[in-house]
Order: structure tokens, then sequence, then C-alpha cells
């Protein structure tokens, strides 16, 4: 008799993929509980992906960030600004100092590469004209410097530094944009599969302005009405990800055409669980 997934099946789910099982080994495992195979397949990559929700909508949760004014994030007290509940974002100041801003740059200056997505047919990493900007990223705490911002991101984040992808820094000039995406790896996308296996589901951003900006570049959210203007150190966080599982669809966002001077951007991806890059 096939075993069905309860309660208490789910919470086993996510607790062995929070422990870091391998999603082989878990499958193995329900399928020795009774599960028929392509029923655990298909109940792990639920699990690790989230869903979209339909007619019922998307159901706000509490949000993991502190709700005060000033938090208090490692090394740094930083200042929140503008909280919206729906989506949730959170404009911070002075994340970076201006320094720091202009240390991260210099360091990223000679590893830029022509931005990539992920085909979302076949996991590839492609060059598409929706993204026009160089980047480069750096590993978890790669140096003092990264690893001190990785500590105070996760801190203001409030979510495990070891959820977290490493560091991208991106580079606009005249004209560079990045139109209309989500940053969650939409559930249905074959592609995704096996990124979504390293950590599952992407569960928020946050993006630091490294520079200000002569004119454009705005972070717009276009189904939300909010448009958010780079200015040097400061930051735009965004949840997409709840504890039922459900992704945001208000979240969808585009990076506005820069129309004078350049645009450099930080940005931290968080996991579900913890990531291996």
């Amino acid at each position: 008799m096939a075993v069905s997934m309860d309660a208490s099946w789910r919470n086993w789910l996510q607790l062995n993929l929070a422990r870091g099982c391998s999603v082989e080994s878990v499958i193995e495992s329900m399928v020795s509980g009774g599960f028929d195979k392509d029923v655990a397949s298909a109940a792990v990559r639920s699990c690790l992906a989230g869903e979209i929700p339909g007619s019922s909508g998307y159901r706000y949760d509490t949000c993991p960030v502190s709700a005060d004014r000033v938090v208090h994030a490692h090394d740094r007290a930083i200042h929140s600004v503008v909280r919206l509940e729906r989506p949730q974002l959170i404009l911070f100041d002075d994340v970076l100092s201006a320094e720091e801003c202009d240390e991260v740059m210099e360091l990223s200056k000679d590893k830029l590469r022509r931005s990539t997505i992920i085909d979302s047919d076949t996991g590839r990493a492609e060059v598409i004209k929706n993204r026009s900007s160089e980047g480069t990223f750096f590993k978890l705490c790669e140096n003092p410097l990264i690893e001190r911002l990785d500590r105070r991101i996760s801190a203001l984040m409030n979510w495990p530094m070891e959820n977290g992808e490493g560091l991208q820094i991106l580079r606009y000039g005249v004209g560079g944009e990045y139109r209309a995406h989500f940053d969650y790896f939409p559930p249905d996308q074959p592609g995704h599969v096996s990124h979504i296996a390293r950590g599952g589901q992407r569960t928020a951003t946050l993006v630091v302005y490294l520079n200000d900006v002569e004119s454009g570049g705005e972070t717009v959210f276009t189904d939300a009405g909010v448009s958010v203007s780079p200015r040097k150190g400061r930051a735009v966080y965004f949840r997409y990800f709840n504890d039922l599982g459900q992704l945001d669809p208000a979240t969808k966002h585009a990076g506005a055409p820069v129309l004078a001077g350049e645009k450099w951007i930080m940005t931290k991806w968080m996991r579900r669980y913890s990531y291996s890059g």
C-alpha cells in the first residue's frame, strides 16, 4: 500500500534536507518507507523548489529581518529607512561604508566578465540581451574584507551564512539594464532542477549599491510600483519564499537602463538550506 504525504512526513522531509542529507538519500529513505519512487521524487523537488500560489495568493508571514529601525549586524549598526509588507521589502542606508564600496570595486574590476543567466530549459549559463552587464563572484569568506561583509549581511538578513551564495558584483555601463525577472528559480522550469538541488530554493535577496549613479539605474519592482534609486552604500532587501514554501511573484523586478555614468552593485542571494556552490 502506498504511503501518503502527511504532515509528519513533510516535517521529516524538511528536517532531513535542512540537515544536509542528499536528495538521493532522502528519496531512498522514502521509498524504503513505502513511497512510490516517482511520488517521493516529486515531493522532494517540491520541498526544495517551492511553489507559486494559485488563486489563494501568497501568504505574508513574519519577515526574519529585525523590525528595529537600527539593526546591529555583526560589526555595523544599519538603519532601515523604508519598509513594505507586500512584497516584503526593506531599504537600508550605509550597509557598506564608502571605503568598503571602493575596495570591493577595486578588487572586482580586473575580474569582470559578461554576465549570464541560467537557461530555464538546459540549466546552462547563457549570455542574453536581457542582461547587459559585466560581473564576477567572490567565494564565501574569500578574503578578510569579503568575510566581514558575508558575516554582516548574514546578520542583517538574519539567515545562516552557510546558506548564502557567494557575493556577486555587477557593473553596468551607459545603456546597461536587466529586464524584469525573478530572483527565485521558477519551479516549473526543468533547467533549474540541478541548481535547486544545491541548497534548495532562493529565499531572499540583498542588493547593495556600490556607487552613486549619475542618471538611471533604478531597481524597479514592476508589479509593486516601487522604484529604488542607487546610492553608494545603500541596499534593498526583498524576500520571496515564506515558511509554507510559497514563492512571491510580486517581487518581480528590473534594473532600469543606466542613462549616464555607470552602476556597480553587489548582490547576496540566500538559499533555504546550506548552499554548496
